[in-house]
C-alpha cells in the first residue's frame, strides 16, 4: 500500500529549484524529495531526466535555513524517512491575496496595449490568465480582441513585463499553463520558436550579404560610354 505524503504547514520557497539540488547532491529516493518539496515523484524524476525545468539552477535547502545537515544524513540512511522542513524564526511568505491585481492610475492606460500584445504573440494564454496578469476585465479584452476598444486605433503591442503591470516570471508561467491547457509541451514550442527565429535571423543577414554585394559591383557603363566618346573624338 502506498504511503501518504507527510503534510507541513511549512513550505519551501522555491521547491522545483530545492528539489534540483538534492537530486543531484543526495542519495534521497524520489519519493522523499517529493515530500519534502511537495511535488509528485512524477515531476520528481521529469526534473532528474530534464524532461522539465532544464536549466533550472538548484538551490541548497541547507545554506537557506530550510533543512538541517543533521535530517539530511538522517534520512539518507533511511530510504522510508521523511525529510522535516527546518523551523525558521521569519514568519512564512504571504502569498498574494486573490481578486484583481491593483495598478498604479499612470499604469493603466498601458492595459490595452499590454492585452493586444497577448493576444498576438502568445493567444495560448487564457482570458482568465490575461485578467491576473493585467489587472483588467474580460469584457476589456473582449473589447481590444474585436477592435471595438475606444482606443484601438492607437493601440502599440507592447509586453505587460516592459510596461510594469506584471513580472516576466509571472508571464513565463502563464504562458507556459496556457500551452499545457492546449496538450502543448512548453519546452518543444520554445525550442521550435527559438529554431525559426534564428532561421529568419540567418536569411535576413544573408539577404544583407546579397544586398552589399550588389552595391560593392563596380559599374562598367560609364567606363565604356567614356571609352566610346572618345574614340570618336579621335577619328
Amino acid at each position: 500500500m502506498a504511503r501518504a505524503a507527510k503534510t507541513t504547514t511549512e513550505k519551501l520557497l522555491m521547491p522545483k529549484a530545492t528539489a534540483v539540488w538534492l537530486i543531484e547532491n543526495t542519495a534521497l529516493t524520489f519519493r522523499q524529495i517529493g515530500e519534502f518539496t511537495l511535488l509528485t515523484e512524477i515531476e520528481i524524476e521529469a526534473l532528474a531526466n530534464e524532461d522539465i525545468g532544464r536549466g533550472l539552477v538548484g538551490r541548497h535547502p541547507i545554506e537557506n535555513g530550510e533543512l538541517t545537515p543533521e535530517e539530511l544524513e538522517r534520512c539518507e540512511k533511511d530510504a522510508d524517512a521523511s525529510l522535516t522542513i527546518a523551523k525558521r524564526e521569519l514568519p512564512p511568505v504571504q502569498g498574494r491575496a486573490k481578486g484583481p491585481r491593483y495598478t498604479p492610475v499612470s499604469k493603466r492606460g498601458d492595459k490595452p496595449d499590454a492585452i493586444s500584445y497577448i493576444i498576438k504573440q502568445n493567444p495560448e494564454i487564457s482570458d482568465a490568465q490575461i485578467c491576473k496578469l493585467v489587472g483588467t476585465t474580460k469584457p476589456t479584452i473582449a473589447a481590444v480582441r474585436d477592435r471595438t476598444h475606444p482606443n484601438s486605433s492607437s493601440l502599440r503591442p507592447r509586453h505587460p513585463a516592459e510596461l510594469g503591470l506584471c513580472s516576466y516570471q509571472e508571464y513565463e508561467t502563464a504562458y507556459n499553463k496556457g500551452l499545457k491547457a492546449a496538450g502543448k509541451d512548453p519546452e518543444a514550442v520554445k525550442a521550435e520558436r527559438a529554431a525559426q527565429l534564428e532561421k529568419e535571423r540567418k536569411e535576413r543577414e544573408d539577404g544583407q550579404d546579397d544586398n552589399n554585394m550588389s552595391s560593392d559591383a563596380f559599374d562598367f557603363s560609364n567606363f565604356l560610354t567614356n571609352t566610346n566618346s572618345t574614340s570618336e573624338k579621335s577619328e
